[in-house]
Parts: structure tokens; C-alpha cells; sequence
């Protein structure tokens, strides 16, 4: 039995310029004790849909399940769940220990079952030592732990995040997301994680729902959204910088990059197909493969961003360490056959997989 289901589910708004598909028939079902990122740019719907399997919002059509139970029509405090939000929402005049133990005292929860949960969330979280002191006495990573707390006590087996890192600086958001992740697998959790931070998605995610205009472009793992991506739009989502999509026409020995003499890089039915090639992939050669101009080198430190002309497009290629190229320089580009990804001209889907087994033959 899946954790949560959705199915079928809608959400519309009216406006002055019409009708605004926010979620557009999403279907997803997710399993118990994992940790399931919602991803897209702003204005995609991922919030929108939090909040409807949170209750926040009525859904305009569809069912919503979870732990096998239709919870559409419920209110938020019947559904099982706990929800972190963004801007933490905690209550300044209270203490930590006071922030924590809020839901509980509202739900009349025993004194005795109070304070052994504290206890427990408390040194869980690292918090036993600040349980006195007010929001405003603690750093943002220390009122994200709080408002985590107050989340985890309730111990419902649903857990909802609303960009709970967004507020935070860097290198605080890399700490936390490692945290998260080692909370959810030690309490075996179900969570649902809105971000539209594809590193967040990548590194913590068991499942990540990507999302754009309120529809799902792809639902996968990590490791296959980046490697068989299924249209051109999550081929550049997933990835920094993102993937490289380069249109082919028909040359003398097969398909080429548009606009270029060649040599070919696929077979001959593959003109009028595009060509995604990641950065990373890309390797410089002396004086063999494929000839590009260069138009700019980044050094990065690590690794060097070295954007090309090639034919009618541009690319670029992520090489490690420094490089000797300057713009107007001949740079020799080389991959292998299993970094090539085929797309239908309109970027709508992947090429069938004859073509790209072909594609990779061929490389």
C-alpha cells in the first residue's frame, strides 16, 4: 500500500486573464518510508500540490489517499501528517522546549508522553541545550531544527516540507539537507520535499517528481533523470550547467550538427533529431574529433567551462583544471556513444530506443 496517492488531481485558479492550471491532473502514488522531492521552477505547481495532500487546499478534482485512506475531503488535523514551512513559524514569545511540545499540548497529549518525546527530539535534533531560549536568541539552523521538532514529535508517518532551506545561507543548507536526510531514514518517515533546488532533489531525494505549468515531466529516481532524461525540458533542468541540445541534419556520412561539415556523429536517420550531450562528458582533444570554435572560457578553479560555436549552436564543455584556449581558438571536441541522448525535433520526448542504441553504435 502506497504511503500517498494522488490521482488525478486538480487545481484552478480564476484570474483577470482566465483560467490558471496550477496542478493539471497529476497522478503519483508514493511508498511508505521514503523520501520524495516535488521539483520544478516557480510557479510550476510543486507548492500548490503539497498543500492539497496537506489539506491547505481543496483540490478541484481527483482523490487523494494516504496510507490507504481518502483523505480529499478531510481537514488538514485529520489526515496524520506534519508540515515544516518555509518561514518556520515559530511563535517568538515561547521557548524552544514550548515550540516543540505546541502541537501536543493542543491535542491534550499526557504531561509524561510530553516529556518523553521532548527528551527524545530534543537530543535527536541536538536542541537539549537550548530548550529555554526564545526563536529570536537562535540562528537560522537552530530555528530550522525547532521547527523540525515540532514536526517529528507529533510522530505522524507523513511529513511535509515547504522549502524549509530556502532562508539559509550556503554551506548551512548543505549541513541541513545531510541532517534531513539521516532524520527521515532513522525515524522511517514518509516525506515530501518542495524545492526548486535540483541539488536538494539530487542529493536526498529516493524519488524525485519533476514538475512544470502544473504537469509532471518526469517521475524517477535521481540517477535516471539524469541519465535517460525523458524530454528536452528535464534534460536541462537536471544538470549544471545544464545539458548541451544540439539539432542534426543530414551529412555525407550521416548526421551531422547543423550548420557544420561534420564529421557525423549519428546515423543518417537521425537528422532532424537533437543532440544532447552533457558539459561534464565532453573531453578536449589535440587536433582529432570534432572541430568547434571557442567563444569564452570560464576558469572555475576545479574545472574550466569552455562554451563553443559549432555549427548553428552553441556548447559547452566542463574539463577539469585550467586550459590553454582563449576565444577564437580551435577547440578538438571528443564523447563517448553512451553520453549521446536523442530527442524528437519538438523536445517532447526521447527518440525511440533503436535510435539512440544506433547513436551510441555509431559514436
Amino acid at each position: 500500500m502506497s504511503a500517498i496517492a494522488v490521482d488525478n488531481v486538480s487545481k484552478h485558479w480564476t484570474t483577470r486573464e482566465g483560467r490558471v492550471h496550477a496542478v493539471d491532473g497529476l497522478s503519483f502514488a508514493l511508498e511508505p518510508g521514503t523520501l520524495n522531492v516535488l521539483l520544478g521552477p516557480s510557479g510550476c505547481g510543486k507548492s500548490t500540490t503539497l498543500r492539497l495532500i496537506a489539506g491547505l487546499e481543496q483540490a478541484d478534482g481527483g482523490r487523494i489517499h494516504i496510507a490507504g485512506r481518502d483523505v480529499t475531503d478531510l481537514p488538514p488535523a485529520q489526515r496524520n501528517i506534519a508540515m515544516v514551512f518555509q518561514s518556520y513559524a515559530l511563535f517568538p514569545h515561547l521557548s524552544v522546549a514550548e515550540n516543540i511540545v505546541f502541537g501536543l499540548r493542543v491535542r491534550r497529549v499526557s504531561a509524561a508522553d510530553t516529556a518523553t518525546r521532548l527528551k527524545r527530539v530534543a537530543e535527536l535534533l541536538g536542541l537539549a541545550q537550548l530548550l529555554d531560549r526564545k526563536p529570536g536568541q537562535l540562528s537560522g539552523g537552530q530555528q530550522q531544527r525547532v521547527a523540525l521538532g515540532r514536526a517529528i514529535i507529533a510522530e505522524a508517518p507523513v511529513c511535509l516540507m515547504d522549502e524549509p532551506l530556502s532562508n539559509l545561507d550556503a554551506q548551512l543548507r548543505q549541513d541541513m539537507r545531510a541532517e534531513i536526510r539521516s532524520l527521515q531514514r532513522a525515524l522511517g518517515i514518509t516525506m515530501v520535499y518542495v524545492t526548486h533546488d535540483q541539488v536538494e532533489a539530487m542529493s536526498m531525494a529516493d524519488r524525485v517528481i519533476l514538475l512544470n505549468a502544473g504537469r509532471i515531466e518526469q517521475n524517477a529516481t535521481p540517477v535516471e533523470l539524469y541519465e535517460t532524461p525523458a524530454n528536452t525540458f528535464v534534460a536541462r533542468f537536471i544538470g549544471t550547467p545544464p545539458m548541451n541540445l544540439l539539432p542534426l541534419a543530414e551529412g555525407a556520412d550521416g548526421a551531422v550538427i547543423d550548420g557544420s561539415s561534420g564529421p557525423a556523429v549519428a546515423p543518417i536517420d537521425c537528422a532532424g533529431l537533437t543532440l544532447g550531450l552533457r558539459p561534464e562528458h565532453i573531453t578536449l582533444l589535440h587536433g582529432e574529433g570534432v572541430p568547434a570554435m571557442v567563444a569564452a572560457v570560464e576558469y572555475l578553479g576545479a574545472d574550466s567551462l569552455v562554451t563553443c560555436r559549432l555549427g548553428n549552436a552553441t556548447l559547452a564543455a566542463r574539463v577539469g583544471g585550467s586550459v590553454g584556449l582563449a576565444a577564437g581558438d580551435t577547440a578538438w571536441l571528443s564523447w563517448a556513444g553512451s553520453a549521446q541522448h536523442l530527442f524528437e525535433s519538438d523536445g517532447t520526448r526521447r527518440a525511440d530506443a533503436e535510435r539512440n542504441e544506433a547513436a551510441t553504435m555509431f559514436a
